[in-house]
């Protein structure tokens, strides 16, 4: 049976300079879609690329002294590199200087000009040419571009303009008949109420004050703007052309499945490219999905104020699958996520060191020593507990992630991977293989536990390989498998023997304090790059600063000052009883508890769902602040905060009463 075809793209990046890791998201993030596709039997084609015409690149290639082809060549090939090095496995990379995408793009202006569809006439309004878009005075912002920010010119031209009203009705019907085709759904309120149904005004699609772009042939004054240029790579990158004959590919993967998108030009993807598609008679995408930003701290990054994160920084400090990891993890659905090297750091100790690289590193060192290197396949009757549950719980896992990842919600579905994982270090100290290495009556036991440990890893490195590619090629490596298809990953068992072969830790734990002078060298390096950058382009100016110096980096261990007793005995200690919790609503580490205290009863928002179960903390007697200012938290209010303690290793644990005490009780 033939494979079912699924076409994915990203947004071309602008060679305006190199892509930040807020860009590199993106493809990474379109890459763990397409390798997860595979993985579920599909023949699936990824196309990205560069976007490669504009006013902009013209004035950066002369300010570079180059040729603007020459400055976009640079440019695309550095993209291009930083996509390969972090492991994007596309079909295809498109440039909007292929003579291909060239030739089709002019015909295609040509047809929609024979058409009716464009019409000359002269502009005159406010331009913003880092975003290439035309703006009125009223729909500025304090008088700047409402998308970036920046400062708009004035400009006056004349210019030849789409009908976009003549297709409007249409494509609001089609997203109405279509509630998948934005997403999330936020996006698609955002484009109906603030665009399409507000009315659409007609839409520049060529320009004449430069020529970096691509020739209307019938008026070579004009070049294409770059929007019309630029979204037809997703159909010229697969062989559309706008007589009718089309190649292989086209017809086979058209429409696309998916586009994936920054949500700052989801305008562009569910308005202007929509039309474009049906003024050609072509079908539309089935679905546009406008992703979150990534933040650095509080705010976008910004080379003035040096603190810009790239990819390959990143991966020089961390390793590859580490950026992997973050960025596909701890971006949220539907909200920007935040960034920063302390909270990199972080999570590369508490998830990847701690969680994964301990579990398989104890593993294999447990069976290396207690059997040689190889365990062989438990049997049914020697089970014990906790066998039947874990197992169970191994392989029901695989139709949580593949629902996760069928939802575009590539984070819950890591998530899920990790409680595996989580699940079998929980295992190690529930059957406590060293006590059963002591008692030679227990050898077969202990042969067991090891097998179904070797078993679950071989299970979670399947599933995360989609995600963390490398990762989990060391794992195979080290347990001498294979990656599992997703029909096998739900059965456990199915190796005779493992034999296992010593690795390197897979993330050996980080002291944030060593990469300090690393990362400040960084954003110093950063900031001179900028000002010489400026002062390329104000050759004027005696001097070009940036910004700000870059503040220096946060050491993850502060000392913690020192406080007098007065300041001890304002805080309130008590224990409470929890009677009933529950998760918090689109949040994976929040737990929402209804907590006893006497006859008091209160609500309270802890951080602590990826150790525990709502129904695990039922009857729960822990220690509580109770005199803390209530906090809203995810919009609940929380009156208080409760205790508990981790270490270095990634152990957890609640704060406790030694003995029963009744709930309320103040400690002191």
């Amino acid at each position: 049976m033939a494979k079912k075809p699924y076409y994915i793209t990203t947004a071309i990046a602008y060679t305006s300079g190199k892509p930040h890791i807020g860009n590199t998201y993106e493809a990474i993030l379109a890459d763990a879609i397409a390798r997860f596709k595979r993985k579920e039997g599909y023949d699936v084609f990824f196309q990205t690329g560069t976007d490669e015409h504009g006013q902009k690149i013209q004035e950066k290639a002369e300010a570079a002294g180059v040729t603007p082809q020459a400055y976009v060549d640079k440019v695309a090939g550095d993209i291009k590199g930083i996509w390969d090095l972090v492991g994007t496995s596309y079909d295809k990379f498109v440039r909007t200087t292929d003579a291909d995408h060239v030739k089709q793009v002019a015909k295609i202006f040509k047809k929609f000009y024979d058409q009716g569809d464009i019409y000359k006439d002269y502009y005159e309004g406010m331009y913003c040419t880092p975003c290439e878009s035309f703006w009125t005075e009223s729909q500025l912002v304090e008088g700047k571009c409402p998308d970036c920010g920046r400062e708009c010119k004035p400009a006056k031209e004349e210019a030849y303009f789409f009908k976009m009203g003549k297709y409007a009705d249409r494509l609001i019907e089609h997203i109405n008949k279509h509630p998948e085709f934005i997403q999330p759904v936020s996006r698609k309120n955002e484009m109906m109420n603030n665009f399409l149904l507000k009315g659409l005004q007609d839409l520049c699609v060529s320009r004449t004050s430069f020529t970096w772009g691509i020739p209307v042939d019938f008026d070579n004054r004009h070049v294409v703007y770059v929007w019309l240029d630029a979204l037809n790579n997703y159909i010229t990158g697969i062989g559309y052309d706008a007589d009718g004959n089309h190649g292989e590919n086209y017809k086979k993967y058209w429409p696309a499945d998916l586009h994936l998108i920054g949500k700052d030009i989801l305008r562009f993807h569910t308005i202007y490219w929509p039309i474009f598609l049906m003024a050609m008679g072509e079908p539309l995408p089935k679905q546009v999905f406008g992703h979150p930003w990534l933040l650095q701290g509080d705010g976008k990054m910004s080379k003035s104020k040096g603190n810009v994160i790239y990819a390959d920084d990143l991966a020089r400090l961390f390793g590859v699958d580490a950026v992997r990891y973050f960025v596909l993890h701890e971006m949220p659905f539907d909200n920007d996520g935040q960034i920063t090297w302390e909270l990199v750091a972080e999570r590369f100790n508490t998830e990847l060191a701690n969680v994964l690289g301990n579990l398989v590193s104890r593993t294999i060192a447990m069976i290396d020593k207690y059997f040689g290197g190889t365990v062989v396949k438990s049997l049914p009757a020697n089970e014990e507990d906790p066998d039947a549950e874990f197992k169970a719980t191994v392989t029901g896992v695989v139709a949580k992630v593949q629902a996760k990842a069928d939802e575009l919600r590539i984070a819950d579905a890591i998530s899920e991977v990790f409680t595996l994982f989580r699940r079998a270090n929980k295992y190690i100290d529930e059957t406590m293989p060293w006590a059963l290495a002591k008692d030679e009556g227990k050898k077969a036991r202990l042969n067991d536990v090891l097998y179904n440990l070797a078993e679950a890893i071989q299970i979670g490195a399947s599933l995360l390989d989609s995600f963390m590619p490398e990762t989990s090629a060391k794992i195979f490596s080290a347990y001498g498998g294979e990656s599992r298809s997703l029909e096998d990953c739900a059965s456990f068992g199915l190796r005779d023997s493992v034999t296992v072969t010593a690795i390197s830790p897979l993330f050996a734990r980080i002291d944030f304090k060593t990469l300090v002078p690393e990362i400040e060298k960084i954003r110093a390096e950063q900031a001179a790059a900028y000002a010489a950058e400026m002062a390329k382009s104000a050759p004027d100016k005696k001097e070009v600063k940036a910004e700000a110096t870059p503040a220096p980096v946060e050491e993850t261990e502060e000392k913690v000052p020192e406080i007098s007793f007065d300041d001890f005995m304002k805080v309130q200690l008590r224990v409470g009883e929890i009677i009933a919790c529950e998760a918090v609503p689109k949040s994976n580490k929040l737990l929402k508890e209804t907590v006893k205290f006497g006859d008091e009863v209160r609500t309270i928002v802890s951080g602590i769902a990826k150790h525990y179960k709502p129904e695990e903390m039922v009857g729960k007697k822990v220690v509580f602040v109770t005199n803390l200012a209530p906090r809203k938290i995810c919009g609940i209010e929380s009156q208080g905060m409760i205790m508990a303690a981790e270490d270095e290793n990634g152990n957890f644990s609640l704060i406790v009463p030694e003995k029963d005490v009744e709930s309320g009780t103040v400690l002191g």
